[in-house]
């Protein structure tokens, strides 16, 4: 059902997705760049936007001593 509703929101976008249905998990996954986690949500088909969990991702720089978030 999924993969129908994404292809009749946005058929191009579904390759941007990468799904984990072959280890028998029923998720869609993607990393996309949005200005907010609104904007992240549209990404997907309305039917599931209510269920859409999105998760502003950081990156950490090794070299840099201070870790400001897991003191």
């Amino acid at each position: 059902m999924a993969v129908k509703q994404f292809r009749k929101y946005n058929s191009g976008f579904l390759t941007h997705f990468e799904w984990g249905c072959m280890d028998n998990d029923h998720t869609a996954y993607v990393i996309i760049e949005a200005e907010s986690h609104e904007n992240a949500r549209m990404a997907v088909p309305p039917v599931f936007r209510e269920k859409t969990r999105v998760v502003k991702l950081t990156y950490f720089d090794p070299m840099k001593t201070e870790d400001p978030f897991h003191k």
